[in-house]
């Protein structure tokens, strides 16, 4: 889901997973309308957001933050995330406060993936981070993405987020304004020109 600033996108995401309910329409999950259902229904339906400012509880371990989280019988259980994401070994009883914008990123990912979700709900993945850890993360999103996990992607790195992406939909203040292939988006010039502000017309 790409758009300038202010287009909608982290709201449609909390929409979805019930933090800001929608004032009208419905959200089609499963096929159930889950609009204004409660966030920790919503989570315990399969739907995990890692929101953009990644919700890291700052007095809490990296541990305790895993904890927190974890569900009995998901797919992905504590250890396999220390695999996937061997740097929150190092860093496990540091307290969320001190961890870098990267560990508190995989952290955010990892505590998400705990819970077990059928649906990972993305907001901005990488934002402020360095470009080693953008690859890393993206990496990460890749290999789910193998794994069949159902992910929607909110990212102001466009490049980014169509190298990952099977579909694109452009959100215009709260209105799409594009949906279609990767390939299609990048050459839809006037579309990349509007309301992302990448690139014009040949």
């Amino acid at each position: 889901l790409l758009g300038r600033n202010g287009a909608g996108k982290t709201t449609t995401l909390r929409s979805i997973s019930g933090l800001t309910p929608p004032r009208r329409g419905t959200i089609a999950y499963k096929g159930a309308n889950i609009a204004g259902v409660p966030a920790h229904r919503i989570s315990r339906l399969g739907i995990a957001l890692v929101p953009e400012t990644r919700g890291i509880f700052s007095y809490l371990t990296a541990r305790e933050n895993l904890e927190i989280a974890r569900r009995p019988g998901t797919r992905w259980p504590m250890e396999k995330m220390l695999e996937r994401f061997p740097k929150l070994r190092e860093v496990l009883d540091r307290k969320g406060r001190f961890l870098s914008g990267g560990e508190q990123q995989m952290l955010a990912i990892a505590r998400a993936l705990l819970t077990g979700p059928e649906l990972l709900l993305l907001d901005e993945p990488s934002q402020g981070l360095a470009p080693l850890v953008v690859e890393a993360v993206m990496g990460t999103i890749l290999e789910l993405k193998h794994e069949r996990v159902s992910m929607l992607l909110v990212e102001q790195n466009a490049e980014m987020a169509l190298r990952l992406a099977d579909r694109v939909y452009v959100i215009d203040h709260g209105t799409i304004v594009f949906e279609g292939t990767p390939d299609a988006l990048r050459a839809d010039h006037r579309i990349t020109a509007t309301y992302l502000g990448v690139g014009g017309p040949p």
